[in-house]
């Protein structure tokens, strides 16, 4: 009996050390115990309390995993243990005026981005920019000719009559040239190219032609109306000069030097030996700059284009020493002092005037210079005016005014991808800037006095008509791009009905019902209309 007792403990013990080695297998190594073997109460007593038994599928332990109430993995063998993640480290506080100004910062320029980059902006803009510059130069022009009138004993408002006349002829010449289509204007540039020619040679024919201030460039049309052909020889220098190039680049002939050159050089040279003729060395430079601006469109080389500017620059350098009087303007340059002879009497007092207008100007109709010390105050020298009147914030306005139309005429430029709207829209941001730079230049002492006025600013019908006209260009040109297309499509007024995808009226709309998208008005459910950000679909709630 003692033996048998003894062969049950021994089978007892063997089967507690095997499921001992077994756990220790699974979970791991069991603490070590000193006296070597657990002893049968241990294991029961390493579950916690209230742990309770699952049943078991086979003769193994249950895993640590199971143990503890997770779901047990799908392997065998040893569960790696997890690290802790690292606690996460706050980025440094800002000041909370420094955090908002920032914050403002960015989003304003944000928005300046997002407005700028609508397919509208320049249309808008060339629009916007050119009417305030006609308007204020409409303002400044019946300012500064006041006393230039009653001097002549004409009534006070006679040049500002006239100006307003022009604005309102210029004007429909503006909605008209908005209006047509591209082929028409391709087909208008040859005959305006004739026509100005045969203008600029009436000019030469005695008694047909007048001289003003020394320069042969005017027809009298009877009464107090004149006529300056070599501002239209801009306008068909520009239309002429932007379909040649574009029908050559359809046939691939622009990769010869010599179609890029003739025959529009030629021409070039034509147009301005017969505005030379008259003496009107601004009128040329303006040409030339013109030209100098179709090839750089173009892509001429830089040989080719050095040498051209080369030529223009040496026939100009001839031109400007064998005339005393362009020898005497260029003397004038940076000149404070009207001289021993008053040759520099009008750069002076044009620096006089713009000096003494201050930050905010003396007021409208407040000049002194006008009262018979600056010369032409109300054509060439009206920027000076406008800087004594208006002041520094009334000069820096034009400029942006200026600067924002040449922006958006080589926005224009760049962004189409008819080869004729690139040549004719940098052809006409050409002009204006450059005819712009010319005068500005020429009223501030850094350039010489050329005699150009200042454009949609400066007094003058034959100068305002071909250059409201170009504005009209440089809006159908706006008007063509096919997202301001479109856009232009989706803001109809809805008296007229909505407009689908196809940019066609719909049926009209109902009462309340502007903002809302409808499948009888032609367009999507769910688009925004009547807004000037492009067209984005409304997402559907909880959308990111």
């Amino acid at each position: 009996m003692p033996a048998l007792l003894r062969g049950a403990r021994r089978a007892a013990a063997t089967a507690v050390t095997g499921a001992t080695a077994a756990t220790a297998a699974l979970t791991g190594p069991a603490p070590a115990v000193a006296g070597g073997a657990l002893p049968g109460g241990v294991l029961a007593r390493t579950r916690g309390d209230g742990d309770r038994a699952a049943p078991r599928t086979s003769g193994r332990p249950r895993p640590a995993a199971e143990r503890n109430g997770r779901t047990p993995r799908a392997r065998t063998g040893r569960t790696p243990a997890v690290p802790a993640a690292p606690a996460p480290r706050r980025p440094p506080k800002r000041p909370p005026g420094r955090e908002r100004a920032g914050g403002l910062l960015g989003r304003s320029l944000t928005r300046a981005r997002r407005a700028w980059d609508r397919p509208l902006t320049a249309y808008y803009v060339i629009l916007g920019g050119s009417l305030l510059l006609t308007a204020l130069g409409l303002v400044m022009v019946f300012s500064a000719s006041q006393i230039q009138a009653l001097q002549s004993g004409l009534s006070s408002t006679y040049f500002f009559q006239k100006q307003l006349v022009a604005a309102v002829l210029g004007a429909v010449l503006l909605l008209i040239a908005s209006r047509m289509p591209v082929r028409l204007h391709r087909a208008f540039a040859y005959p305006l190219l004739a026509g100005s020619v045969f203008l600029l040679c009436l000019v030469q024919v005695p008694g047909v032609g007048r001289s003003v201030n020394g320069n042969q460039n005017w027809i009298h049309l009877g009464g107090p109306f004149q006529l300056q052909p070599s501002e239209f020889a801009k306008l068909a220098l520009v239309l002429w000069g932007a379909d040649l190039l574009a029908r050559k680049g359809d046939k691939r002939m622009l990769t010869q030097w010599k179609h890029m050159l003739v025959p529009l050089i030629p021409v070039a040279f034509l147009l301005l030996g017969l505005i030379m003729l008259g003496g009107d060395m601004g009128t040329a430079m303006i040409l030339t700059a013109i030209v100098f601006g179709l090839l750089w469109l173009l892509g001429a080389p830089t040989r080719l284009f050095a040498g051209v500017l080369a030529a223009a620059v040496t026939i100009g350098a001839l031109l400007v020493v064998s005339s005393p009087n362009r020898m005497a303007r260029l003397e004038c340059l940076g000149a404070t002092d009207p001289g021993p002879s008053d040759q520099c009497w009008q750069a002076v007092h044009g620096i006089y005037a713009l000096a003494s207008g201050g930050w905010f100007g003396s007021g409208l109709g407040a000049s002194v210079e006008k009262w018979g010390q600056l010369p032409e105050p109300h054509t060439d020298f009206i920027f000076a005016v406008t800087g004594e009147e208006l002041g520094l914030a009334g000069t820096l306005s034009v400029l942006a005014l200026f600067a924002a139309l040449g922006y958006a005429g080589i926005r224009v430029a760049g962004r189409t991808e008819d080869p004729f709207v690139r040549y004719a829209a940098g052809g006409v941001t050409t002009w204006i800037t450059a005819q712009a730079a010319i005068n500005i230049g020429a009223v501030l002492g850094l350039l010489p006095i050329a005699g150009v006025p200042l454009p949609l600013f400066s007094y003058g019908g034959s100068a305002l008509l071909p250059t409201m006209f170009a504005i009209g260009l440089l809006i159908a040109f706006a008007r063509g791009d096919p997202a301001a297309r479109t856009a232009l499509a989706r803001r109809q007024p809805v008296l007229f009905g909505k407009v689908g995808k196809s940019g066609k009226t719909g049926e009209p709309s109902k009462p309340g019902k502007a903002g809302r998208s409808a499948e009888a008005g032609g367009g999507r459910a769910g688009v925004r209309w009547m807004t000037m950000r492009r067209r984005a679909d409304r997402r559907p709630s909880g959308e990111r």
